[in-house]
């Protein structure tokens, strides 16, 4: 089966480091997705920073749909990668990458690939994904004035 790739992007006025921080904040992706709860797979009672080969469940608030992503590339304030490990969405693969703006900022890009399925999912895989960097960018910024 043929696989579909998707790519959007999105300036932010914070730094890369806020950015990049936003993204491994599993708790906040409530706040600036429609994802209902995104959680992080560790032991009871461990905490410690995200790491590459560490699990998240995705539960979305449009029917609770749930998948589960492995973590599998992190660099810091550069990039972070993942990939569908179960889930409706299997074969799905993304990474945000993070640029410096020209002008001060963020550059981000996220891009994602998919296992080809009909015509009309695509189209919404590909809005969907717009939605994710607009919104992204959105709240790293209210991250930024928050801290003013």
């Amino acid at each position: 089966m043929s696989s579909f790739a998707v790519t959007a992007a999105s300036c932010s006025s914070a730094p890369a480091a806020v950015v990049y921080a936003v993204l491994l904040d599993a708790e906040s992706w409530a706040s600036w997705t429609s994802y209902y709860e995104v959680e992080m797979e560790l032991p009871a009672g461990v905490e410690r920073p995200v790491r590459v080969g560490d699990r998240r469940t995705i539960r979305s608030r449009l029917g609770r749909v749930s998948c589960r992503e492995r973590i599998v590339e992190l660099i810091p304030n550069q990039r972070f990668s993942y990939e569908q490990a179960a889930g409706p969405l299997a074969s799905h693969q993304g990474s945000v990458n993070l640029t410096g703006a020209p002008h001060g900022g963020t550059e981000i890009t996220w891009s994602a690939t998919y296992r080809r399925t009909l015509p009309l999912l695509d189209m919404l895989r590909r809005r969907r994904l717009q939605v994710l960097v607009h919104d992204l960018a959105s709240y790293a910024n209210s991250v930024v004035n928050r801290n003013s």
